[in-house]
């Protein structure tokens, strides 16, 4: 559970920054961010298993780039449920979801350096 807690607080600060840096996505404020960090984590625990699942063909076909197309969908999703943050169109989504999947994951690993380790000993 405190994983998770420092997930959406990383994911949240990650939105914030680059709501302000990139152009076509706005938010309102941190507590915004924060609200779309926490819908984002429940949108790719519950939507994202499904619509991987509908849509296997096409992430098999294109060897796995249709996840992209994935994690935009989730950030309009995202877009549509919280009121206070704003994304233009569905490349600005794209753009999102693969900095913000960048980021994140580059916060992770440098948190977290003995998750590497304590899965190479399993």
């Amino acid at each position: 559970m405190q994983k998770w807690f420092f997930k959406v607080l990383v994911c949240s600060v990650n939105v914030f920054i680059l709501a302000y840096i990139l152009p076509g996505i706005s938010i309102v404020d941190f507590f915004t961010a924060i609200l779309v960090a926490i819908v984002l984590s429940l949108l790719d625990a519950i939507v994202k298993p499904l619509l991987i699942l509908l849509t296997l063909p096409a992430t098999i076909l294109t060897l796995g780039l249709f996840l992209f197309v994935i994690n935009a969908c989730i950030i309009l999703l995202d877009d549509y449920f919280i009121h206070g943050f704003k994304v233009d169109s569905f490349w600005h989504a794209l753009l999102l979801s693969a900095l913000l999947s960048f980021f994140n994951s580059l916060v992770h690993k440098r948190a977290f350096p003995e998750d590497k380790n304590s899965k190479q000993a399993q």
